[in-house]
């Protein structure tokens, strides 16, 4: 049995056309005359009905090949093959009266994916885990299933830089990427459907970092490598509530220290303290080493401290309370 169709999305009421081939070997079977009559009869039903040719074809190429083993014998010819509901194992059974079951993962060619943020799903009891990667793709996980459970691609294949959820509407998600925009998205809708796109920078620079405030309320940070750190209401996104400038270099994170305050980091090599409510820089924290990469910023949140890495191997801490 022979399936042809050529590449293309596979319509609803798509029809695929089958070439059957046998091998006849005893075909005095059939007397001669009777022969000659039925396939007089078949040509001319072939004139009257001319069959459908097929509206759409594909291409299939083999992905893989599975072998019971270099000493199998007749006696292992498969006669069922079985996908779980899941689509995570693959059984087959035959006339050896053996079933064996493959892990299809294991099975099939695969790409590997860089992945630039992971961030832990707000409510869902450290079962479900998001994450953003370098091909553009939002994907959350539900642990106990090892399955991805949701996935949007709407960053035009930009590299994701940030995921991050609400923790004031949990269902509710953002992610900053190399298209220059941070969106935020709704999973309950179809697909994850866009909620709310915004671009901080005229020239599309990069969104290296967003950031829902943890206390709850509807204020999301945004940093961007046009220098700056963005505030804004998820409820209204349609200018930022505050702008951030004093950063030399590129914004690579920022960090809710507090409902008043909060930090941000970048590749000039500083840390620096803003009071949001009026955008106003407190301080600006040096020592550690950064001119080019992401290091890293965390927070202890209401103790008042926060560190970083560096690029000469080791980890700063900054106390907000020093003068």
């Amino acid at each position: 049995m022979h399936l042809s169709q050529s590449q293309g999305p596979k319509p609803s009421n798509a029809t695929i056309s089958f070439s059957l081939e046998w091998a006849m070997n005893n075909s005095s079977a059939f007397p001669t005359q009777g022969r000659k009559e039925f396939e007089n009869e078949s040509l001319g039903k072939d004139r009257d009905h001319q069959p459908e040719a097929p509206r759409f074809e594909w291409d299939f190429s083999l992905s893989t090949v599975v072998s019971s083993g270099a000493n199998a014998a007749v006696s292992d010819a498969l006669g069922v093959i079985e996908f779980d509901p899941s689509n995570t194992f693959v059984a087959n059974g035959g006339i050896a009266r053996k079933i064996r079951i493959y892990d299809l993962k294991s099975l099939l060619p695969h790409d590997d994916i860089q992945l630039s943020s992971i961030r832990w799903k707000p409510g869902s009891g450290g079962r479900l885990l998001g994450s953003g990667d370098y091909d553009g793709v939002v994907t959350e996980y539900d642990l106990e299933r090892k399955l991805p459970v949701f996935e949007r691609d709407e960053h035009g294949g930009k590299r994701v830089w940030s995921v991050d959820y609400s923790h004031w509407y949990t269902f509710v998600g953002a992610s900053g990427s190399d298209d220059g925009t941070m969106q935020t998205w709704d999973e309950r809708c179809g697909s994850g459907v866009c909620v709310a796109k915004v671009q901080p920078s005229a020239a599309r620079s990069s969104v290296c970092c967003v950031e829902f405030n943890p206390s709850g309320d509807s204020l999301i940070a945004i940093g961007c490598a046009d220098r700056k750190a963005y505030t804004y209401d998820v409820r209204t996104m349609d200018a930022p509530l505050h702008v951030f400038e004093g950063h030399t270099k590129t914004v690579t994170y920022v960090r809710f220290l507090d409902t008043g305050t909060m930090v941000s980091a970048g590749t000039d090599g500083c840390l620096k303290l803003w009071n949001i409510s009026d955008s106003r820089l407190i301080r600006t924290y040096k020592g550690h080493k950064n001119g080019r990469s992401f290091v890293g910023l965390s927070v202890w949140r209401y103790g008042g401290l926060f560190g970083c890495g560096s690029e000469n191997n080791k980890v700063f801490v900054y106390d907000k309370r020093w003068d």
